[in-house]
């Protein structure tokens, strides 16, 4: 198997999503075919797909806010980090630290270049962290409500770290299985989209404080 960072440069190339120009990612232009070759790279079929790769709209979105309004002097958990896109951002906004949590090594290899790419320091986990107390001031969550197992144990999570005192962001631009009551809306964006990851080319997406 060739090394995730290797697989990474030769798969994807720096460009800035388009709601958050200036952060560069290392992002691919297609989805499948960068999935086959994933599936191909670790020899087996039905793997999840390469969310490393793309820049989720609520990723983006929640990435906007955190660089327009600032973490300054926080420690910061970004979980289900994929690209790295919100840690980076955070790390911009003047956090203390960042930790950047995703259990996929393709993640966690893209998250440590496109942090050199960006000239800020990001700490990675591949840990499942989610029961952890942490240190985390606030804790900072994009696109994470596709799949309702996930969702559930995730919320249920954010709710008792929201409840001892942690500021939970969260980004999403409207998927099924996003807490529908304990969220305050803080900030709505049109956030351009492909057509191979959404239905739609640009998809409103809001970012959301937990509350309860």
């Amino acid at each position: 198997m060739t090394e995730p960072l290797a697989f990474i440069r030769a798969n994807a190339m720096l460009q800035a999503p388009p709601l958050v120009p200036e952060i560069r990612l290392h992002l691919a232009n297609e989805v499948l075919p960068l999935w086959y070759k994933t599936e191909a790279e670790l020899g087996r079929e039905g793997v999840p797909p390469p969310y490393w790769a793309f820049a989720w709209a609520g990723g983006q979105a929640l990435a906007r806010y955190v660089l327009d309004h600032g973490v300054a002097g926080a420690t910061v958990l970004d979980f289900g980090s994929g690209s790295g896109l919100v840690a980076i951002a955070a790390a911009k906004a003047g956090a203390k630290s960042v930790l950047a949590a995703d259990i996929d090594p393709f993640s966690a290899a893209a998250i440590r270049q496109n942090a050199i790419d960006n000239n800020v320091v990001v700490d990675v986990t591949t840990d499942d962290v989610i029961g952890r107390e942490g240190p985390w001031d606030v804790i900072l969550i994009g696109d994470m409500c596709y799949e309702r197992p996930l969702a559930e144990r995730l919320t249920a999570w954010l709710k008792t770290r929201a409840r001892a005192g942690a500021i939970v962001l969260i980004g999403d631009p409207g998927r099924t299985y996003f807490p529908t009551s304990g969220v305050e809306k803080l900030a709505t964006y049109n956030v351009p989209t492909s057509r191979e990851l959404e239905d739609r080319d640009m998809r409103e997406t809001s970012v959301f404080r937990l509350t309860a």
